[in-house]
């Protein structure tokens, strides 16, 4: 088993959850909407970004996936 893999996986996981128990899509990243919400100027995913990218640097614009957020219950 790839140890190194498997945590990933399951950060992915914890991630999508918590996107989704926050009204975002299940398959999406908060990351993902961070970005997408800071390029329409929310307040809240500047800031998140911001944090993020002390982190890794471009973080959530790298992070953007177009293909997912249909599925998104509340609007940012």
């Amino acid at each position: 088993m790839n140890l190194r893999k498997w945590v990933w996986n399951a950060l992915v996981a914890i991630d999508q959850l918590g996107n989704a128990l926050g009204g975002g899509d299940p398959d999406e990243t908060i990351s993902s909407r961070a970005g997408k919400a800071k390029a329409r100027g929310r307040r809240w995913a500047r800031a998140l970004c911001w944090l993020l990218d002390r982190i890794d640097p471009g973080h959530c614009t790298d992070s953007v996936d177009p293909t997912e957020g249909a599925d998104q219950v509340l609007k940012d």
